[in-house]
């Protein structure tokens, strides 16, 4: 049930300059506006009174923002602006026919660009803001001023392939990260993705190489059109040098906190063992969580604050522990900031919660997701050529 007490103070004091999270945030962003309709179609039939506001909306970062900078975990937090990308840097995820189409439709003032995806005024600077923050926060880690870094940033863009845009996503944000690791001497990256939906985008871009793995754990949701032809099934594994290298784990609908923990200790944990990155990338979106309009997968705090915790001990193994996180979906306004910061006090291992959840208790079925855990492990056993002793 929730919980009425205040929160408990922190459990640690504050860390000095060196050991604080850098969050990487530019209010720019903000100026993307997807407008309203029915839920996220912008459709409106004509026949009701109140519109939704597109589930992608600058409130819900509005409340990422303050819940860092006014709650708890603010004293283990450091604050630094982000930046709007160059053309340039794009080109290292993104074609150039597909940029100069982002250019174009900008120019035209708003064009939709799939279903639910709307490049209105003030959303390709607010994207290239996106871009630009994520390749500074990762920067931040690469040139050795700190090993966590968050890139808090809107429009998301995990679903953004490398020629075209899908799922509210214009241009990959974590993609253009990973991208500028390797380039700086990065041998091995792997990716973490929770967001509720499958990261096609950064798999696409990764899909061929065996020196990104990519991981997805996500609701089954299979393709939903041109934009996303990718089901996110557990059988799309990669292809020629990257075959074994992009790894799903379509998870049901309500696996809940134990769920995760149980996907994340018996697949994620052993395959990341196994390949043994040289940095981590943490895709979160808060639309995993029990109360999200966009997904069914029932996480609370307590979950998102584990998924944390395991990410930072793999980190303290084999990156020296360095983490980027970077945001992506969470599109209940209030309950993806209490997620949120429920999952970067797990990053920062912190050794005690700081917030109560004023939400949960949701109920959960771990079992059959245990269950379809296992069968997703005997499956890479047989056939992803790295994980056949795990």
């Amino acid at each position: 049930m929730a919980s009425e007490s205040s929160p408990p103070p922190a459990q640690a004091p504050p860390p000095g300059p060196g050991d604080k999270l850098a969050v990487f945030w530019h209010e720019g962003m903000l100026d993307h506006d997807a407008g309203r309709g029915v839920f996220d179609s912008g459709r409106d039939p004509g026949f009701l009174d109140v519109l939704d506001q597109h589930p992608e909306n600058a409130d819900r970062v509005r409340n990422m923002v303050s819940i860092l900078r006014r709650g708890p975990i603010a004293p283990f937090l450091s604050w630094h602006s982000g930046r709007p990308a160059h053309a340039s840097e794009l080109l290292s995820f993104h074609s150039s026919e597909y940029i100069e189409e982002l250019v174009q439709a900008n120019a035209t003032g708003a064009k939709k660009l799939c279903e639910g995806t709307f490049l209105n005024p003030g959303s390709w600077g607010a994207a290239l803001l996106a871009a630009g923050t994520t390749l500074s926060a990762v920067k931040h880690i690469l040139d050795g001023h700190g090993n966590l870094a968050y890139a808090l940033v809107r429009p998301p863009g995990h679903h953004s392939q490398p020629d075209h845009a899908d799922g509210y996503c214009f241009l990959n944000n974590a993609g253009l990260a990973v991208q500028l690791a390797l380039d700086s001497g990065r041998a091995k990256v792997a990716v973490v993705d929770i967001d509720v939906h499958y990261g096609n985008g950064t798999a696409e871009g990764f899909y061929r190489t065996d020196n990104v793995l990519t991981m997805s754990l996500h609701m089954r949701h299979g393709s939903w059109g041109p934009s996303h032809p990718q089901s996110g099934s557990v059988d799309e594994i990669g292809e020629g040098k990257g075959l074994g290298y992009n790894l799903n784990i379509p998870l049901p609908n309500g696996s809940g906190d134990a769920g995760y923990e149980y996907a994340m200790n018996e697949l994620v944990v052993p395959a990341i063992d196994k390949f043994q990155p040289q940095l981590l990338v943490l895709v979160i979106g808060q639309d995993s969580s029990a109360f999200d309009p966009n997904g069914r997968q029932c996480l609370t705090m307590e979950g998102y604050r584990k998924i944390g915790q395991i990410m930072r001990s793999l980190a303290n193994r084999h990156s020296s522990g360095q983490i980027l996180v970077v945001q992506e979906g969470g599109y209940h306004i209030t309950y993806s900031a209490y997620c949120l910061h429920a999952t970067l006090e797990g990053v920062l291992d912190l050794e005690a919660p700081l917030l109560d959840d004023p939400i949960a208790y949701y109920p959960e079925d771990e079992k059959y997701t245990m269950r379809v855990v296992d069968m997703i492990r005997s499956c890479w056993k047989e056939s992803v050529p790295f994980l056949k002793e795990i």
